[in-house]
């Protein structure tokens, strides 16, 4: 007889070894996005509270330890405090237009229509178009001689000539522009958020809430709502995050202005650490953010913990 030998199988590896286990596999893979924080979000962040605690300037680079003299005289000033007041009203303002905007949205595209499919996948472009681009168009539609809203209304005969309004001239209706813009941006971020959320409502639920009589607003506000809540408040969170440090919008359509009627503390961190140069009064700006967030963002997710889904 004749025996036909086994092929030897040869060692493996030790980096292939190390590799297959999940703990190693895992910190392997999750240590790129680690390295990205750190470098640009962690190391930005400790530079801004070692400029934060000096006098730098870039008149005077010499570093001197001042302490937190630095944040008394921000929070004294008074352009600080509107700066810090139009924030908020364009912060809550924006996400609270968009979430009215993502919900009518949502439930318009949970219903069948010819080329629904066609218009779910269009209706994110004005959060994946870029910012400059989107805002350029934007300060067109709001230009005080070009405009094509003072142009319908007037054509509409809702006003004259002589009526139509300077939208960034004025300024309450320079921070409802700014608003309306960065909503613009975050309605299909709140439509896709929203239409998650509904369509993990079980079916059953529905229909047993129409059975019981439940109408169009009371099965949305009082059933579906409470149940999409968590996804909703997480999708804000994000948002509000993001809007908060944004300085996009204000700069690229209003400049800050008029007379500083919509600088929000992005823009108002940029122009003293940046364009002035006083860099130390600059980072107490950017830094004067954080615990703002901390709280809000801490607030809403008490907020949630307390609700009975």
């Amino acid at each position: 007889m004749v025996s036909i030998a086994e092929p030897i199988a040869k060692p493996a590896s030790r980096y292939r070894f190390i590799l297959d286990r999940r703990d190693v596999l895992g910190s392997v893979m999750v240590a790129p996005a680690i390295l990205y924080v750190l470098l640009l979000v962690g190391l930005p962040f400790l530079l801004a509270v070692y400029y934060s605690v000096s006098a730098y300037t870039i008149y005077d680079p010499s570093w001197h330890f001042v302490g937190l003299s630095n944040f008394r005289q921000i929070v004294s000033n008074p352009v600080f405090q509107d700066t810090l007041a139009n924030t908020f009203l364009f912060t809550f303002g924006s996400q609270f237009l968009g979430l009215v905007l993502g919900k009518f949205g949502a439930l318009l595209l949970m219903r069948p229509f010819p080329g629904r499919t066609i218009v779910r996948a269009l209706i994110i472009l004005p959060w994946a178009v870029p910012i400059a681009l989107a805002t350029v168009a934007w300060e067109w539609m709001f230009d005080s001689l070009y405009s094509v809203i003072n142009w319908t209304l007037i054509s509409l005969g809702i006003i004259t000539r002589s009526e139509a309004p300077n939208w960034l001239g004025n300024p309450h209706l320079a921070m409802l522009c700014v608003i309306v813009v960065n909503a613009w941006r975050f309605f299909p971020f709140a439509i896709v958020i929203f239409l998650a959320g509904m369509t993990s409502i079980p079916q059953d639920v529905i229909d047993a809430a129409t059975v019981d009589g439940a109408g169009f607003w009371r099965r949305n506000y009082q059933i579906v709502l409470p149940m999409i809540m968590p996804i909703v408040a997480v999708g804000l969170i994000f948002g509000i995050v993001f809007t908060f440090t944004d300085l996009s919008v204000v700069f690229l359509l209003t400049n800050g202005g008029p007379v500083g009627a919509t600088s929000v503390l992005g823009f108002e961190g940029f122009q003293v650490g940046i364009v002035s140069g006083d860099v130390s009064h600059g980072a107490a700006i950017s830094l004067f953010m954080l615990p703002v967030l901390f709280f809000v963002v801490v607030g809403m997710l008490r907020f949630i913990r307390r609700r009975e889904i």
